[in-house]
């Protein structure tokens, strides 16, 4: 075992230069023996095999307590010691601390959550361990047990696999239904086109001056739930994705003037929150845990997990959450087919290339993933679950708004699985943090064709 108390060290570093790919060439078939025999060396001599597990924490405890329950009920504990460590952080700095992490063998944990835009760039850098070998005698991996959408997700065209995914989810429009009664608006919302969504921010902000009309999140700080969740819902509800046919990035069009517009109405007009509040890595938690449940906020848009704040066992417990809340998809800019749009995304469960304990870590993954144990945790987090059994559980499909929310997922739009993704989000999030701060959209698009131009080659964009 590396020494995992170098971790902390290690990860508190600040990433000040980009990150290049460790020079470790092992393959995973190569390293799956070196790992058994130290497995075997490990019980031989009456010694547990100890395994680290990383995820980022957001202040809720929903993942450590899944994992640490996987622990307490793990058929083989005697044979295993979990080292659980969480990383404090915001989402990008998350993304910096772990790929600064698994450039070491003495700082590499054995399985690591990764969000799943995330893979193809670790894959790239040789960050992660292909899991096929294991997959391969994994039966509810190959017997339709995991949705097939998501399995295609962390699937390469080699046939090699990344990661298990363990959540899925959609995006909508939340949004408080007595703020909405108190400003005379219908309780049963649903906008058909962004000036639907604008003009209603309009009356709420006449009726009820002393709440914030509408959140996205708008900063830099707040990392892929900008990209994701603000500018690509925004973006493919135009018509127009990231990538043309060709796979080139689009770094120009009228479709991206049409997006960023809608941000800066949003804040030019003082529909949104202030800056202080949405510029900084904490805003996803301010609004859906401070703002929404006490009436400070009439719309968010936001992902479906936020409900799991809202639970007994959640970070911001709101009993009320099911008669006071309510969802509405986001519309297509004027309403043109499919009428609606969310993206969709989720987490995975990853081993590390640098993992000296390759197949414990799988073995404890599969029971991290395991019926029981994986159903109490989805349903913990508030997400949208990856195995198809879980939906005919009474108490998962019951849970409000779970119905709704899945059926977004009909059409749903998914990240491009494009290695240069991780770094062309990061200009995105730029983008948009700049029309936010007062830079006009013309001027804040000309930037990102720049941006982009430079880090992918002009070869590889295009103008609209």
């Amino acid at each position: 075992m590396k020494l995992k108390k170098l971790l902390a060290t290690a990860l508190a570093v600040t990433m000040t230069m980009s990150l290049t790919a460790c020079g470790n060439s092992a393959t995973t078939a190569d390293t799956a023996g070196e790992t058994q025999d130290s497995t075997a060396k490990a019980e031989d001599a009456g010694e547990k095999t100890k395994i680290s597990i990383t995820f980022r924490d957001d202040g809720s405890t929903v993942l450590k307590d899944w994992f640490q329950n996987a622990y307490d009920t793990y058929p083989d504990k005697d044979k295993i010691d979990v080292e659980i460590s969480p990383i404090t952080a915001s989402e990008g700095d998350y993304f910096a601390k772990i790929a600064l992490a698994l450039q070491s063998e003495d700082t590499a944990p054995d399985i690591v959550c990764e969000d799943t835009f995330q893979l193809a760039s670790d894959v790239a850098a040789g960050y992660l361990a292909d899991l096929s070998p294991y997959l391969k005698d994994y039966t509810e991996w190959n017997d339709g047990t995991y949705y097939g959408a998501l399995v295609d997700g962390v699937t390469y065209d080699d046939g090699s696999v990344y990661g298990v995914p363990y959540c899925t989810d959609t995006r909508g429009l939340w949004y408080n239904k007595e703020v909405f009664e108190a400003a005379g608006l219908d309780t049963e919302w649903q906008p058909k086109t962004w000036q639907d969504v604008i003009d209603t921010c309009a009356v709420i902000k006449e009726k009820c001056p002393d709440v914030v009309p509408f959140w996205c999140n708008s900063g830099v700080a707040t990392g892929e739930a900008t990209s994701m969740q603000t500018y690509e819902m925004l973006l493919y509800g135009t018509g127009e994705q990231l990538l043309d046919e060709n796979d080139k990035w689009i770094v120009s069009s009228e479709n991206i003037l049409k997006s960023l517009n809608f941000v800066n109405t949003i804040y030019s007009q003082g529909y949104g929150p202030s800056l202080s509040k949405v510029l900084n890595g904490e805003a996803g938690n301010t609004s859906s845990r401070e703002y929404l449940p006490a009436g400070k906020l009439a719309i968010s848009l936001d992902g479906y997990w936020i409900t799991g704040n809202y639970k007994d066992t959640g970070a911001a417990p709101w009993p009320e959450y099911e008669e006071k809340l309510g969802i509405a998809a986001m519309p297509t800019t004027e309403g043109q087919d499919p009428g609606s749009v969310t993206m969709s995304g989720g987490w995975a469960l990853s081993i590390p290339e640098l993992s000296d304990q390759k197949d414990a870590a799988f073995d404890f993954l599969k029971y991290c993933m395991s019926y029981d144990v994986y159903k109490n945790a989805i349903i913990a987090q508030g997400n949208i679950a990856t195995r198809t059994d879980i939906s005919s559980d009474e108490t998962y499909s019951s849970q409000p708004f779970m119905e709704k929310c899945t059926s977004f997922l009909d059409g749903a739009f998914y990240r491009p699985r494009n290695s240069q993704y991780s770094t062309v989000t990061t200009h995105i999030q730029t983008m948009v943090e700049s029309v936010v701060s007062g830079t006009t959209p013309e001027d804040a698009m000309a930037q990102y064709k720049a941006d982009v131009t430079n880090s992918v080659g002009e070869e590889n964009i295009v103008e609209k």
